[in-house]
């Protein structure tokens, strides 16, 4: 093959590159809640077996959003927990997913609150994921009970009133099966807040133009599991 069918197949191959990163940065836009929950199941299926594609990773889609602005297709609030990557998990990129991190995903606090309210209702992300994970230490603490120092005791406390009830409805449980049922229940808890705190949130809900769904992701496995 001569030097002008090369540079002409490059050209080409440019070309069409370019015109899929366009049509992705632009595809958060109109994106159903169906499609962005199939898009996380896709990626992080792909994510337990370590066969990533890492869409969206592009110099194209790099300066697209940043000239076009970003339209991340789900909001996620997840632990700040450093084995909880959430874009990873879910083998995203640029612009993909609005992610919104506090220790024990907790959603107690108006930054927080207000973060997923810009994302669901300034840029339209029609999803909004709630993830817990297992083996965290925030539900460990609240579980051990001795008070931790600083402004993480806030966080604890918030999660000791789903460890008492939990411990409450489940006497039986024995100790990791306790922590996994409170994990689970304080995703669940975190969206109760959402929706009690925030009537912007709670409207969207009601008009069908947000969904809210919970997770819990197996830090050893790496699978998302959905809760409801």
């Amino acid at each position: 093959m001569n030097d002008k069918k090369l540079k002409l197949y490059g050209s080409v191959a440019a070309f069409i590159l370019c015109i899929i990163s366009s049509s992705s940065i632009s595809a958060g836009e109109a994106i159903k809640t169906d499609e962005a929950l199939k898009l996380l199941n896709d990626g992080n299926a792909r994510f337990i077996e370590m066969k990533l594609q890492h869409p969206n990773e592009t110099i194209e889609q790099r300066e697209g959003t940043a000239i076009n602005g970003q339209k991340p297709f789900a909001a996620v609030l997840a632990c700040s927990d450093s084995r909880v990557p959430v874009e990873a998990i879910f083998d995203r990129g640029i612009g993909d997913i609005f992610v919104i991190r506090v220790a024990g995903n907790i959603a107690a606090d108006s930054s927080v609150i207000g973060s997923i309210e810009y994302a669901v209702k300034y840029l339209s992300t029609p999803l909004l994921v709630v993830m817990g994970h297992t083996d965290c230490g925030a539900v460990k603490a609240a579980l051990k009970g001795s008070a931790l120092e600083g402004r993480i005791s806030d966080i604890q406390r918030e999660i000791e009133l789903v460890a008492v009830k939990t411990k409450k409805e489940n006497p039986d449980l024995s100790e990791p099966d306790l922590i996994n049922a409170v994990i689970r229940n304080n995703v669940l808890q975190a969206k109760a807040d959402i929706l009690s705190n925030s009537y912007i949130i709670k409207k969207m809900v009601a008009a069908g133009k947000l969904k809210i769904e919970t997770v819990v992701y197996n830090i050893r496995t790496g699978k998302v599991e959905w809760i409801e």
